[in-house]
């Protein structure tokens, strides 16, 4: 068990009984004499998805949740759901749309490096790598001149995901996409 005031950014405690990942602290010290300082969290629950702020006292006991890792393989979607396979044991399972929420946009078959979040024997949800790399498969043709300024147009990827990307990219492009902001990073030759 830990205090509320040891709290930190990436910390996944258990609430209520279910797993969360804390995304943000911020600790408020109360100008009332004898107050206990406030330890407020931000927190995402690693089951739904939802985002939501909780309040602490300095001195509240918090469960860190025991969460496991596990290395899994993107197989394929379909109307049941995205598809994986724990690479250790070779079990597949599927988890929805809902589940995985802006993440299935990342998503392209035999994808690697992704890994299970394994919280009381069942499967959360999934974590991605940093990055990954996905095909432009329609954007605006590529404007003359574009490289002198940093101009950007939308871009729909191979799965479906919508970014920005600088203007002189053209279907059919690879491009590198930073899971965690959704944003585009570098062109990948080949």
């Amino acid at each position: 068990m830990l205090t509320a005031n040891e709290c930190k950014r990436g910390l996944r405690v258990e609430i209520d009984g279910d797993p969360y990942l804390v995304m943000e602290v911020h600790f408020q010290s109360p100008s009332a004499r004898g107050a206990s300082t406030l330890v407020k969290v931000k927190v995402r629950n690693l089951r739904s998805g939802n985002v939501f702020d909780r309040t602490f006292k300095s001195g509240d006991k918090v469960a860190e949740a025991q969460i496991e890792f596990r290395p899994v393989q993107y197989l394929y979607a379909d109307g049941d759901g995205y598809h994986f396979m724990d690479k250790q044991s070779y079990e597949q399972f599927a988890l929805s749309a809902e589940a995985l929420g802006r993440d299935a946009g990342f998503l392209s078959e035999g994808l690697e490096g992704i890994r299970s979040v394994v919280f009381k024997g069942s499967v959360m949800n999934i974590e991605l790598p940093q990055s990954v790399v996905l095909r432009i498969r329609d954007t605006d043709p590529a404007l003359k001149g574009a490289t002198a300024q940093a101009q950007t147009k939308p871009a729909t990827l191979e799965t479906g995901l919508v970014i920005q990307v600088p203007a002189y990219l053209e279907s059919g492009d690879a491009v590198q996409v930073d899971t965690s902001e959704g944003r585009f990073m570098a062109r990948v030759k080949g």
